[in-house]
């Protein structure tokens, strides 16, 4: 069973040419410097598809790898935090299957412990240790 992180903004006018350049700036950031080859990550949708007045609309597949979980968490949360502030009078939702991330103006989207080294590194543990037992 997979898990997904989804984001989208909504608002009855289409994104501006400076919004779209801002956005298409955080994408290409996210995708530079997003640490996995083999995992999901920042997926924005074609806005075609999208859902009326979705002016942005996205989501990423977690990875099944519990030592990775957190890093691409943070790592798309803050790509998430980064759209929103360029387009920041759209009502955002952003929700891991039924679970909605909170929002906090002065820390963006988080999730408890998502950057706790401590957790990180047993979460690591806990995989090598699966792959070391089969």
């Amino acid at each position: 069973m997979s898990v997904s992180l989804y984001y989208n903004a909504r608002r009855a006018t289409p994104l501006t040419e400076a919004e779209s350049a801002s956005v298409a700036r955080v994408v290409a950031a996210h995708m530079a410097s997003f640490p996995y080859d083999d995992e999901e990550s920042l997926y924005v949708y074609d806005p075609d598809g999208a859902e009326p007045e979705a002016i942005i609309a996205g989501s990423t597949k977690m990875p099944f790898d519990p030592g990775r979980l957190m890093p691409v968490v943070a790592h798309v949360l803050d790509s998430v935090t980064e759209l929103r502030r360029a387009v920041p009078d759209a009502e955002w939702r952003v929700h891991m299957d039924d679970l909605d991330v909170p929002w906090d103006e002065t820390e963006g989207y988080s999730l408890p412990g998502m950057r706790d080294a401590d957790l990180i590194a047993e979460l690591a543990a806990i995989h090598d240790g699966e792959g070391a037992a089969g």
